[in-house]
């Protein structure tokens, strides 16, 4: 079903106005199965995320003001993660709270991290008409909000998830924002400005003028995009295409070139949550499976998993340090979601994995918000030039064809 035919049923015409609602309800359904984990299962195995996730006892989370860290986790720079609608940021072993509104999500650092871009949702009644009635809703709209990393100065919504026609109200999606290295656009996974007639899918919005754009990247039955990031340098925008084999979801990591406006496959159906390595070269990633999900490296260029870093069919998520230096992910232990990181010794493709250590013990993190990393430049190793990225050495073959060498 193409992005033009998909959604006549929401639009609020005479023939149809009953579906008008139901149609929108079933969208918002879907795209929270899809984009917050059960299609494709984050993570897996018999407990998922709120299950006991390794066969052992379900154990309580600590309070949810309270992230308990473990002291070894002494690792440069800092991260940001959500624990109970909160968005908390990790330096060292100190844990600070950053917000406290409760309904905050999916932080992301601006290039310099001197902010944090994240969503917060708010509840509104909204109006739209169903069955020749104009009926009266409890909506959660969310807004992309930009905050000082210090918590000092006031948020700032940047983009509002309203709809408004003929006097009525209905909201719009808007996750997983990614910052451009250059600071002047964020990618969102929205079904906005009008999600009457769109999909949720991969979006720009310039921070300047205000506006989104849509690339129109390829997508596979209607089922959308997330989790949009950056390449290094700006080039590239690695995304999920996502898709499914009847109730499995088949996720593929795609590579979208802003300077030619194409898009084309890294991986084989089953890879999702890509993050740069600060060279551009590598991509770590969460391997799905029937039996759970694991981190791993891929090579950027092909998609060919070059390193396993977990394999305990319990860990998602993936960030990679700034520093090139160490991978912090999420694990399931107990039915409780931690922050966990693995050192990186030596270079790629043929590093040596060091210690695994928790960075958060019994933390009960937000798993649908993916950890961010921030590291300041008097901390980073000297710059290496992006290799090997060219637009000629994206894997040749149509847009929604197989990686090559797959």
């Amino acid at each position: 079903m193409t992005r033009g035919t998909r959604r006549p049923a929401a639009l609020p015409i005479p023939i149809a106005p009953a579906l008008s609602v139901a149609g929108l309800a079933l969208i918002a359904i879907l795209s929270v199965n899809l984009l917050g984990g059960s299609l494709p299962t984050i993570p897996g195995g018999n407990g998922g995320n709120g299950g006991n996730g390794d066969g052992g006892p379900v154990r309580t989370p600590t309070p949810s003001n309270v992230v308990i860290t473990d002291p070894r986790a002494d690792i440069p720079g800092s991260i940001l993660y959500v624990k109970s609608g909160n968005i908390w940021v990790q330096t060292g072993d100190e844990a600070r709270q950053l917000t406290d509104g409760g309904r905050d999500s999916m932080p992301a650092w601006s290039p310099d991290g001197q902010a944090v871009y994240f969503i917060r949702t708010a509840a509104e009644e909204g109006r739209w008409p169903s069955g020749g009635i104009v009926r009266t809703y409890q909506l959660e709209v969310p807004s992309l909000v930009r905050l000082p990393a210090d918590g000092a100065g006031a948020p700032e919504a940047l983009l509002v998830g309203r709809f408004r026609r003929s006097g009525n109200l209905w909201s719009y999606f808007l996750r997983q924002p990614a910052v451009s290295p250059d600071g002047t656009t964020v990618a969102v996974v929205t079904d906005g400005p009008n999600p009457t007639r769109s999909d949720i899918v991969v979006k720009l919005l310039d921070l300047d003028a205000g506006e989104l754009s849509d690339p129109e990247l390829p997508q596979s039955r209607g089922l959308g995009h997330q989790d949009p990031t950056w390449s290094p340098d700006g080039r590239f925008l690695a995304y999920v295409r996502l898709d499914r084999e009847g109730a499995r979801g088949t996720p593929i990591i795609r590579r979208y070139n802003l300077e030619t406006g194409r898009s084309s496959n890294i991986t084989a159906p089953g890879y999702m949550s890509p993050s740069w390595s600060p060279d551009g070269q590598y991509l770590a990633a969460t391997r799905t499976s029937n039996f759970g999900t694991d981190v791993v490296i891929l090579d950027a260029s092909n998609g060919a998993e070059v390193l396993r870093i977990t394999s305990d069919e319990r860990s998602f998520n993936p960030v990679w340090s700034p520093a090139g230096d160490a991978i912090a992910f999420y694990k399931v232990q107990h039915g409780v979601v931690d922050l966990w990181v693995v050192p990186l010794e030596g270079s790629g493709p043929t590093w040596t994995l060091g210690e695994p250590l928790p960075m958060t013990v019994l933390a009960g993190l937000e798993a649908k918000s993916r950890p961010a990393w921030f590291v300041p430049a008097d901390q980073l190793p000297p710059p290496t030039p992006t290799p090997g990225l060219s637009s000629s050495a994206v894997p040749t073959g149509s847009a929604d064809g197989a990686p090559s060498g797959s």
